[in-house]
């Protein structure tokens, strides 16, 4: 995952998932963004539409004032 050390603030990922309504979506939603690695994140929008939800997940990899790591890395290459 050498990517996603260079992204600055955070990741969006929408789908459309097959749902009775929103709760469930949501603890889906919770569990794909786990399996994918992530620990700190937020179900920012869940619509009901016809069979299913649409559902936006934000995973954060750096919150402002975190330390980046790609910044560091550049630093150590000298002048």
């Amino acid at each position: 995952m050498q990517y996603v050390e260079r992204i600055l603030d955070a990741v969006d990922i929408e789908t459309f998932i097959l749902a009775r309504e929103e709760g469930e979506a949501k603890g889906l939603m919770e569990g794909y963004m786990a399996d994918l690695g992530f620990t700190d994140y937020d179900i920012v929008f869940l619509e009901q539409v016809g069979p299913g939800v649409r559902a936006r997940a934000r995973a954060y990899l750096h919150r402002p004032g975190s330390p980046y790591g790609w910044l560091a890395e550049d630093d150590k290459g000298g002048d």
